[in-house]
């Protein structure tokens, strides 16, 4: 063989190598990158090429999937009540992928999941039936929450406080998931753009200022450190309040109310502002952080499973600052399923149970793959004597104080208003808020709800006139017989 020969010989099988590492990369790196890509299209068409698994709330499926008529996508994701329940399982999507529990749970409802798959199933690499959520959502809780938050803005939470299962999440305005699930583009636009935000779970995912429902975070602080041995010892509490370091004072709403060195119950049943300043100034703010995060504030993986966002007390503030966040203001953050907590809580002897809203998840058979209601912990957050003279306060703020719109013939009520202020100077519309407990014939709930924006006049927004009558219809939803 001459050297022109050889020379082209190995060139040529270079070549071929190259192209073997070429092929072969591709194969088993670029290829599994390439089949992963959001954008392929194949991916898409598995998807929908079977029915999925569904959601399923008191015992009956609130998503579905129906037949395509054309295209290359054989199903569509389908919802029952969509904007009732679309707080819970959020959307599944052709074109804008997947939220809340249809994300969370896809490849179970998908049949992807390999907790599904048998040894044929295995062996074969066929796709499994798809498996279902089976969620701790109450649809008569659910259907109360929704239809008195009516056309308001705001949301609304409910727990058992026993179990930590949550029976109701509520979020509006709303939106119909049905209407994106093809990937509708116009739908699309216009649900993204809307200025009320339909498409955020204001239950879960949109923390506020709680205003003077984070007052029970306070007092909860104030007894469990010793500071006052009571709820009716009277406290240190000039009226007003003069704020450390500052020239300003912290007055209350109501001049007339007996709020000067008022104990803890008074103070709670007329929202005195200058008890809990001065209580979260003489605590000081690390002892008032440390009782919020044992109610939970400050957990950057709060999840239920739905990643909640995270509830705030804030760091390095001065003593006026520290003063106004034991009022629930300065830069104090909470979303309803936070003060819902707070409720829970208390009315559970001080003990915490992990809030969760799915409460098993099924192969296609209805066998369970895990339980989550078994696996809900518990977290001592004050004392059962603490819990129970809360518990005692906040029933004399429903049955005498502030928050008496959430009275409940033959049942036990507890709550706390809150008036939020929202914008600088306080120059826009407050946010109402409520957060209670209810018990009755052997059950219990907690509920908090928060309401943003309403058609009623400034001068009427209050906790107890537009949250807590909304309290009130889901605690009687969730303690009928």
């Amino acid at each position: 063989m001459n050297k022109t020969i050889r020379r082209a010989s190995v060139f040529a099988l270079l070549l071929v190598l190259a192209l073997l590492v070429r092929a072969t990369w591709v194969q088993f790196y670029d290829g599994q990158a390439l089949a992963d890509d959001k954008d392929n299209r194949r991916n898409t068409i598995e998807l929908y090429s079977e029915p999925l698994g569904n959601i399923v709330v008191g015992g009956k499926a609130v998503t579905g999937s129906a037949r395509m008529k054309s295209g290359d996508l054989a199903y569509k994701r389908t919802y029952t009540d969509g904007p009732l329940y679309a707080a819970v399982t959020g959307y599944s999507s052709q074109a804008f992928g997947a939220t809340q529990l249809e994300g969370i749970y896809r490849d179970l409802l998908d049949g992807t999941d390999n907790r599904l798959k048998s040894v044929l199933d295995t062996v074969t690499n066929k796709r499994s039936d798809p498996g279902n959520v089976i969620t701790t959502i109450d649809p008569d809780v659910q259907k109360a929450a929704y239809e008195a938050l009516g056309d308001n803005k705001g949301a609304a939470v409910a727990i058992d406080p026993a179990t930590g299962r949550i029976l109701g999440v509520v979020s509006t305005p709303s939106y119909d998931p049905s209407k994106i699930t093809t990937g509708d583009s116009d739908a699309w636009k216009r649900l993204t753009e809307d200025s009320d935000k339909p498409m955020t779970n204001r239950a879960l995912r949109q923390p506020l200022p709680p205003g003077s429902t984070f007052k029970l975070v306070v007092a909860a602080a104030a007894l469990e450190d010793g500071l006052y041995s009571s709820v009716d010892e009277k406290t240190d509490s000039p009226d007003p309040y003069p704020l450390p370091q500052s020239s300003g004072k912290l007055t209350n709403e109501n001049p007339s109310a007996p709020c000067e060195n008022a104990s803890i119950r008074v103070a709670l049943q007329y929202s005195c502002n200058n008890v809990f300043g001065s209580l979260a100034v003489d605590l000081g703010q690390d002892k008032v952080r440390a009782m919020a995060e044992k109610f939970g504030f400050d957990d950057e993986a709060q999840d239920v499973p739905v990643r909640a966002y995270e509830s705030v007390y804030p760091t390095g503030m001065d003593k006026a600052q520290t003063a106004l966040s034991g009022i629930g203001q300065f830069d104090v953050t909470a979303t309803p399923l936070q003060m819902a907590m707070v409720s829970a809580a208390i009315a559970n002897d001080g003990k915490l149970v992990s809030p969760h809203m799915v409460s098993r998840i099924t192969d296609g058979g209805g066998d369970t793959l895990e339980n989550y209601d078994d696996s809900a912990g518990t977290t001592e957050v004050v004392s059962s004597g603490t819990a129970e003279q809360l518990q005692s306060a906040m029933r004399t703020v429903v049955e005498k104080g502030t928050g008496t719109n959430a009275r409940i013939p033959g049942a036990t009520v507890g709550g706390k208003t809150g008036t939020a202020q929202h914008g600088e100077n306080n120059s826009k519309t407050p946010y109402a808020w409520f957060t209670s407990y209810g018990k009755a014939g052997g059950k219990e709930v907690a509920v908090a709800v928060v309401v943003e924006q309403s058609d009623a006049a400034r001068s009427e927004v209050s906790g107890n006139g537009l949250a807590a009558p909304v309290a009130r219809k889901v605690m009687e939803a969730a303690l009928k017989d």
